[in-house]
C-alpha cells in the first residue's frame, strides 16, 4: 500500500488525469470532511449536503478530465470555490434569494451593495467580490486600469484622461470595453451575480 500522506494534492492530480483512478479516491478521503463541513455550514441539511458534495466531484471529474484544471497546487481552495458555486445555484433553485437578470443596461457593480444582510447573503456577497475581483484581473491592463480608476478610486473621466494620458473619449471605450468583457468572462466562467 501506498504512503498517501505525503504525496501532494498536484501530484495526485497529475496521477489522476495521467489515468490513476486511485488518485481521485485518496484526494476525496484526503478533503471530504472539511468540504463537507463547509457545504452543511451553508445548507444545514444533510442529504442537500451529501448531493451538493457529490455534484462538486463530477464537476471537479469533468474538469479533470477534459483537461481543462490549472490551479496548480491549489486543488482543495479550488474544489472548495466549485462547492460554493454549487451552494450558491442551490439557493437559487430554490427560490431562497432573488437572481439577477443579465441585461444590456447590466452594470455589474449594482450587485454589490446591501446594507443589512443576513448570514447567507453575506457569504453569497463575499463570492461575488471574489468573483469580480477575479474577472477584472483577467481584463487587459488598459481597460483594467480604466475600470479600477472609476469603480474603486470614483475617478471622473476627466481624471482618468488625466492620470492615463488618452483622451476622455479613448477613457470611456475601454471602460465600455471592460465592462462587456466582464459580461463575457461572467458567461464563461458561468458565474452567477445575485443581489
Amino acid at each position: 500500500m501506498m504512503q498517501t500522506n505525503s504525496i501532494t494534492d498536484s501530484i495526485l492530480v497529475s496521477d489522476y488525469i495521467k489515468g490513476n483512478e486511485s488518485a481521485l479516491a485518496v484526494l476525496i478521503k484526503r478533503h471530504k470532511q472539511r468540504l463537507y463541513s463547509f457545504i452543511y455550514s451553508k445548507v444545514k441539511d444533510r442529504d442537500i449536503t451529501e448531493d451538493i458534495f457529490q455534484d462538486t466531484f463530477i464537476k471537479v471529474i469533468r474538469t479533470l478530465k477534459k483537461g481543462n484544471y490549472n490551479e496548480e497546487g491549489k486543488f482543495l481552495p479550488w474544489v472548495m470555490r466549485i462547492a460554493h458555486n454549487l451552494v450558491i445555484d442551490h439557493f437559487r433553485k430554490t427560490n431562497r434569494m432573488p437572481t439577477f437578470k443579465n441585461t444590456d443596461e447590466f452594470d455589474i457593480f449594482s450587485v454589490i451593495g446591501d446594507g443589512n444582510l443576513n448570514a447567507e447573503k453575506k457569504i453569497i456577497q463575499e463570492q461575488i467580490y471574489d468573483n469580480v475581483r477575479e474577472l477584472v484581473n483577467e481584463l487587459p491592463e488598459e481597460q483594467k486600469e480604466v475600470l479600477v480608476m472609476r469603480m474603486y478610486k470614483d475617478m471622473s473621466f476627466k481624471e482618468i484622461s488625466e492620470n492615463t494620458g488618452v483622451s476622455i473619449n479613448t477613457a470611456l471605450g475601454r471602460m465600455r470595453y471592460a465592462l462587456i468583457n466582464m459580461r463575457k468572462l461572467i458567461e464563461k466562467h458561468n458565474i452567477i451575480l445575485v443581489n
